[in-house]
């Protein structure tokens, strides 16, 4: 049953069967389609089978003639989809998918078109039966496996490329949420051994979870390859299948990530550098995605942690192998705390949502609302709408009033406040002829404030975090319907009512911006729904304590502010770019403008520092740090990686340099440099390289070297080149009088 509050089938489905861990769809010739069923009960997996009947949701009369129906169900209501059309096999409902859009002239994925039929059969078996995974368990009670491998390269390459001869795996490292770790090694087994002692443990612990980080897009790929390459069958499906694969995209915020999805029968495959990426869309607080970066960033990085860079691993382990088996235990460690740390909450939605585990840690957010709102509607046998048509609206209220360095900073945030002036102003989408929108918006706030009551009265860390992931996930979800509203394939989209949402915020945000001004309060930016100003009481607890109260008490009913931040010093150097220091001296730094990920690292270093040196109030040692490393530039004494640019080739060199041949798109010093080379390089393989050459102004795809050929005792980097580069982001963010501090 759920962890708090009593169950509610709006929110966890109409089945309340506990223990689902995982659901396969099985298509047997002659015999018509079955689920398989994975239970977890006293620790061990039951596996049962049930009936499948494939759906197409359809306007009856547009349905009219479709072939393979098994059977057909009326609904009720207004909406034009008014029939459910059931099908034997999911290559019936396949056939009847290809005829509508012959006959309507819309493709499935179509906005317009007048049938729905959700893609997956997974999704559709969870929709029809109610039932979602992970029900009446904890996060602990899933066994996970954290697979990291290590792989040397060939010489004269310096990334490894599964498709080279000599490019081979040589550590998998395996851990789990026990805490138990084992690493395969190279050292003891061949490659052909490794892969197949990975399938005997796979199969032997049996994990419902398999997690990865970058485990789509390198490890798995990698794997796969090699075991073709030995005749290694990779078993890891429970029931003795292969990794099916296929190609896939990954939205998140303003990114769309391609890669390769993996699914193996009977269990969920996770990359937590995905997790990481869709935790940066709201913090915005990471420097990069890498697993090291995370673990320090996150503080859970061992003290004796073993560090070797990817270059190295190849000399690495033909000088001390046991130094890559350590390493790669780290990693296998590393993502295992990133996975506690920020999986809780996609495990918690799997228990809500009609969708895998694997699918709700890379679906995005307005979908997942869209399959609620579904699931609903077919359990109440309402017919569902056609979406509204798009139209455009006024967004969010963001501003900017102060720049430069800003003492004394607070921050308040409006709780919810899309959500809040949907729920108090009775703002929901017009088709939505059940209420089912704002019932669903209804029950996630009352789960969430209960959830974080049983947070805060917690007495153990572990039920601390349980209740955290529980009313993160509430949240989540509860600020993401009004995107939903603005969402042109969500089935119960309304752009009108979207606008009017965004209308009525930008009006309680701008009087409460005149509120602050009135009362001595001083705003630097707001963005949204959190405003950032200088208090006028400075750091008096009493005179502060007033001030929120009567602030929280002039707001409207159902409207409440949090006061969720103190800091030493803000930098605001334009709209959503800007860094904090709090009184501990950690530093927040948010926004590309002052974080760029396509900077030199020697740049990357240098903006940091520099803007510490402003937060700190140390203005005046900004010019000796440019003098710092300009003199390391002059002098030659940083190592080629701090000037080096990493770029992956998203084409193979043959493809672009075709498309050089019909004039098509700029020449890239990777990609020539690749052709240069005369190596067998591929897509996807990484590309490192340096500016050579004498003059500042070059063409970098004709003066630059791979930093494989970088001679430490012939230093031919671009001086001038860099200087220059220094110089432009001095000018840009270094110089003192370029920003006036204003103390308040």
């Amino acid at each position: 049953m759920p962890a708090i509050g009593e169950y509610d089938p709006l929110l966890y489905g109409a089945n309340d069967e506990e223990g689902l861990v995982a659901v396969e769809h099985v298509e047997k010739r002659g015999e018509g389609d079955r689920i398989a069923l994975f239970f977890r009960r006293d620790g061990k997996i039951v596996r049962k089978t049930d009936s499948f009947e494939p759906f197409v949701v359809a306007a009856g009369g547009v349905a009219a003639g479709c072939p393979g129906v098994l059977r057909s169900e009326g609904l009720s209501g207004k909406g034009a989809l008014d029939t459910v059309f059931f099908f034997a096999t999911w290559k019936d409902c396949g056939k009847a998918k290809k005829w509508l859009a012959d006959e309507t002239g819309f493709t499935p994925s179509a906005v317009g078109a007048p049938y729905l039929c959700l893609n997956d059969p997974v999704q559709q078996y969870l929709v029809l039966t109610g039932r979602t995974l992970f029900l009446g368990m904890e996060f602990g009670d899933i066994p996970r496996m954290q697979v990291d491998i290590e792989c040397i390269t060939s010489e004269g390459y310096e990334f490894c490329n599964a498709a080279r001869e000599g490019d081979r795996i040589v550590a998998i490292g395996l851990g789990d949420e026990t805490g138990w770790t084992e690493v395969l090694s190279g050292e003891e087994l061949d490659e052909k051994a490794l892969l197949e002692r990975f399938v005997e443990v796979v199969r032997e612990r049996d994990p419902d979870v398999i997690e990865g980080h970058n485990i789509f897009n390198f490890d798995l790929p990698y794997i796969v390859q090699r075991a073709r390459r030995h005749k290694v069958k990779l078993g890891l499906g429970r029931n003795g299948s292969v990794p099916a694969r296929r190609p896939s995209r990954f939205s998140v915020g303003e990114r769309t990530i391609s890669y390769s999805r993996f699914e193996i029968f009977g269990r969920h495959v996770v990359d937590t550098m995905f997790l990481l990426q869709a935790y940066d869309v709201s913090h915005r607080s990471l420097g990069g995605f890498g697993l090291k970066e995370a673990a320090i960033h996150f503080g859970f990085a061992a003290k004796d942690r073993t560090y070797i860079d990817g270059s190295e691993i190849s000399a690495e382990f033909a000088r001390r192998p046991k130094q890559v088996m350590k390493y790669v235990k780290d990693d296998v460690l590393e993502t295992g705390a990133l996975s506690r740390l920020l999986s809780m909450s996609s495990f918690v939605q799997a228990q809500i949502l009609p969708y895998s585990y694997q699918n709700v840690c890379v679906r995005g957010n307005a979908t997942k609302i869209d399959a609620l709102m579904i699931r609903e509607y077919l359990r109440q046998r309402t017919a569902l709408p056609m979406p509204d048509a798009v139209r455009e609206f006024a967004g969010g209220y963001t501003d900017i009033f102060m720049e430069g360095v800003i003492r004394n900073v607070h921050h308040c945030d409006v709780r919810s406040l899309y959500p809040s002036l949907m729920l108090t102003r009775g703002l929901r989408p017009e088709s939505d002829e059940l209420g089912v929108f704002l019932c669903l918006l209804e029950v996630l706030k009352d789960f969430r404030l209960r959830a974080r009551e049983r947070m805060v009265a917690s007495e153990s860390d572990a039920e601390r975090a349980h209740f955290d992931a529980l009313q993160a996930t509430f949240k989540i979800l509860i600020n993401s319907f009004y995107g939903y509203l603005g969402f042109q394939r969500g089935r119960f989209c309304d752009f009108g009512q979207a606008g009017k949402v965004t209308e009525d915020g930008r009006t309680l945000l701008k009087q409460m911006i005149q509120w602050l001004r009135d009362h001595g309060a001083q705003p630097v930016e707001i963005d949204t729904d959190g405003i950032y100003y200088v208090p006028p009481e400075g750091r008096d607890g009493v005179r502060r304590s007033v001030f929120r109260g009567e602030f929280q008490a002039w707001l409207p009913e159902g409207i409440e502010v949090e006061f969720d931040g103190e800091y030493e010093a803000m930098y605001s150097y334009k709209m959503k770019n800007y860094a904090l220091l709090s009184d501990d001296g950690e530093m927040v730094i948010k926004g590309a403008a002052l974080k760029s990920r396509g900077l030199e690292p020697f740049q990357r270093s240098f903006l940091r520092e520099s803007i510490r040196m402003r937060l700190e109030g140390r203005e005046k040692d900004i010019p000796k740090l440019r003098e710092r490393y300009r003199k390391a530039i002059e002098e030659r004494e940083w190592p080629i990686k701090e000037l080096a640019k990493t770029e992956n080739l998203q084409d193979a060199p043959a493809t672009y340099a075709e498309k050089q041949r019909k004039g098509k798109g700029a020449r890239r010093a990777t990609y020539e440099l690749a052709l240069r080379s005369g190596r067998e390089y591929r897509a996807g393989d990484q590309v490192s390289y340096y500016v050579t050459g004498e003059k500042k102004s070059v063409a970098v795809h004709e003066n630059s070297k791979l930093v494989s050929e970088w001679d430490p005792e012939n230093r031919d980097e671009n001086v001038p080149y860099y200087l220059a580069k220094l110089e432009s982001l001095y000018k840009k963010f270094g110089e003192p009088d370029k920003q006036e501090e204003m103390d308040l």
